[in-house]
């Protein structure tokens, strides 16, 4: 009987998780798994609920990413009342997301990924955090909130508040843009841009000075898969569903809308979330990586000029091949940034975003409606089945993070195997192996919903199960 080691929970991510570390008597690791240790209520409790109430609860999941699920399930709604919002609508919609993939790319990158990358994976965790970047960086940490900021406030302008925004509903939105409103998220758009730039320079940098990680570090061969445009270029908003392999062939190409098709779901044992894969390839081999390095690579190229500039350098990395190693997510995620404030500009430079046409009513014509889009981690489905009131019977999400708990497991897996077998086990370490879940940025509570203490405990055991060791924080 080997050792067995507990990380519980793992940080700086959204909600709850732990690690197991498995080890033989050797001291080697047999597996580590990636536990998701929440219990998602979601699906079940909104039965019963009128279809219309549904971006209102739904964006509730979650308080980092409730854009995404606000105009998911605003998407669903339309197709149920049998509807397409006015063009005005979708492009206020689209801003709103475009300032939903602002704030959370760059928190995960400045806040959450940045103690490890500025700090360093060792260094002590009384300052591995955001006042420890401070401390080391206030010019880089004032500009970083300044960001993230700057993407609530878009939301905030849209939806009266930067949290749990009232703004999308069945058929568009309730609220027009105004001139003022427009020219002041304008004028701070070239600004953001030259801030997330640094980041980029930033990442860029540690990538160069950490190679040997870049290509260890969780490093393996799946598939990827992303929205993308009729033209393959990157969206985030509407458009097909693209899946590549691991040489970044097209697997599939489908209409977000009949994802049912082609996308399954598997349960586990040791964690409460699920596991999407491709039905036609089967499990494992049909898992698939989303979010910004699967999007990445699922796309051809971005549709916005300084994002491309940045994309084509991403594709040198490997000589145009898939990017693999799961570090490069920090990268990606920044490629994606530049976009949505490039893209942010585009929609405000639109005539039509000033429109008040901004709303088709209508009543229950279909039964079912899916509503889908890249939320800041990855692709999103919301499913609602109805009667002929327009009562909920059955609720299906597919939540981005759920889309990467294979990746998330695997990745677990080889960060331990790489990092601890043989070593002496270090609080570097174990954090090693929490960075490997938080390159994902995962957002838990989306495809779970929990709430509680978030305490952690390591406990080391002999091989005949006797405690030896035991550390709080």
């Amino acid at each position: 009987m080997g050792q067995k080691i507990i990380i519980e929970p793992v940080t700086r991510i959204e909600g709850h998780a732990k690690v197991s570390i498995h080890l033989d008597d050797a001291g080697q690791v047999e597996k580590a798994i990636f536990h998701v240790n929440e219990f998602r209520g979601y699906e079940k409790f909104c039965e019963g609920r009128m279809f219309f109430e549904m971006p209102q609860i739904t964006e509730r999941i979650c308080g980092i990413c409730p854009v995404s699920h606000h105009l998911a399930s605003a998407k669903a709604c339309d197709a149920i009342i049998g509807v397409k919002p006015p063009r005005p609508a979708n492009l206020l919609r689209e801003l709103m997301h475009m300032g939903q993939i602002i704030q959370s790319h760059s928190m995960h990158f400045f806040e959450l990924a940045g103690p490890d990358l500025l700090l360093g994976f060792d260094a002590d965790p009384a300052i591995r955090n955001v006042v420890g970047i401070f401390l080391a960086n206030p010019d880089l940490t004032v500009k970083a909130i300044k960001l993230r900021k700057f993407g609530q406030d878009i939301i905030a302008r849209l939806g009266d508040r930067r949290i749990h925004p009232n703004f999308a509903v069945p058929g568009g939105a309730n609220k027009a843009l105004d001139v003022k409103t427009r020219d002041a998220i304008l004028s701070q758009i070239d600004e953001m841009i030259g801030y997330v730039q640094e980041g980029v320079v930033v990442i860029k940098g540690w990538m160069e000075a950490h190679q040997e990680d870049m290509e260890k570090f969780a490093v393996f061969a799946s598939n990827y898969l992303g929205m993308v445009r009729s033209d393959d270029a990157l969206e985030l908003y509407d458009g097909d569903i693209r899946l590549v392999d691991k040489k970044r062939q097209e697997v599939v190409r489908f209409d977000n809308r009949r994802y049912l098709e082609h996308i399954g779901e598997r349960v586990e044992p040791w964690s409460y979330l699920k596991f999407p894969y491709y039905k036609k390839l089967g499990w494992p081999e049909g898992t698939y990586r989303v979010g910004p390095l699967g999007r990445l690579n699922a796309a051809q190229k971005m549709a916005t000029p300084l994002a491309q500039k940045e994309y084509a350098i991403f594709q040198q990395i490997r000589g145009g091949k898939v990017v693999e190693g799961t570090l490069y997510y920090h990268y990606a995620r920044l490629i994606e940034d530049i976009y949505a404030l490039e893209r942010a500009r585009e929609l405000l430079e639109d005539p039509d975003i000033l429109s008040t046409d901004i709303q088709t009513p209508g009543v229950v014509t279909n039964h079912e409606g899916v509503g889908a889009i890249e939320a800041p981690r990855g692709t999103l489905w919301h499913h609602y089945w109805v009667d002929e009131n327009g009562q909920l019977e059955k609720v299906n999400l597919i939540v981005a993070t759920g889309n990467n708990n294979y990746a998330m497991s695997k990745a677990v897996d080889d960060v331990a195997k790489t990092y601890l077998n043989g070593q002496k086990i270090t609080e570097g370490y174990l954090n090693r192996i929490e960075a490997a879940i938080r390159a994902y940025d995962p957002c838990l509570s989306c495809s779970t919903h929990a709430i509680g203490k978030m305490p952690l405990e390591v406990v080391v055991y002999d091989s005949s199960g006797n405690e030896v060791e035991r550390v709080e924080r």
